[in-house]
């Protein structure tokens, strides 16, 4: 039997992988109260064969590394949405994001417990990622939590 190739949907997935680092900025919220910057620093591979991409990342506020991630993504191309399983240092339970891409913008979301957040990376941009992550106790009026800009260091290897 010959194995199942990745589809278009899973290698859209290839434009997050490899490395990136930039600033990122923080918006007063009930987790940082005062806001401020940030270094964020993502290393992103295709994993499985090429149906999913694996991310570690983590974040460096006055010189020092606090917080860190894990993340899953892979593509349901039966139901044409992207996922994501994230993990960090929160304690958190996992999180499960879903959405799909808009030509090249990436946009996924949960619905909590306990707040509604939603992920964007604009990849319009050759060598670079534009980021935000949003929340909202409702699911209508919406907080921006961080922006950032991100450059690529290496590609994936």
């Amino acid at each position: 039997m010959e194995m199942p190739k990745p589809s278009a949907g899973h290698r859209k997935l290839e434009m997050l992988a490899g490395d990136w680092e930039g600033e990122e900025r923080m918006y007063p919220s009930q987790w940082d109260p005062k806001g401020g910057t940030a270094v964020g620093r993502t290393r992103s591979r295709m994993a499985v064969g090429g149906f999913a991409l694996v991310t570690d990342y983590e974040q460096e506020r006055s010189g020092v590394v606090g917080f860190f991630g894990h993340g899953f993504y892979t593509y349901d191309p039966k139901k044409e949405l992207y996922s994501l399983v994230w993990l960090d240092s929160t304690g958190s339970p996992p999180e499960v994001f879903v959405g799909g891409f808009n030509g090249d913008v990436l946009t996924l979301s949960h619905e909590g417990p306990p707040m509604h957040v939603r992920l964007t990376w604009d990849l319009t941009k050759a060598g670079s990622i534009s980021s935000k992550m949003e929340m909202s106790e409702d699911g209508v009026t919406w907080k921006k939590l961080f922006d950032a800009e991100y450059r690529r260091t290496a590609q994936a290897g």
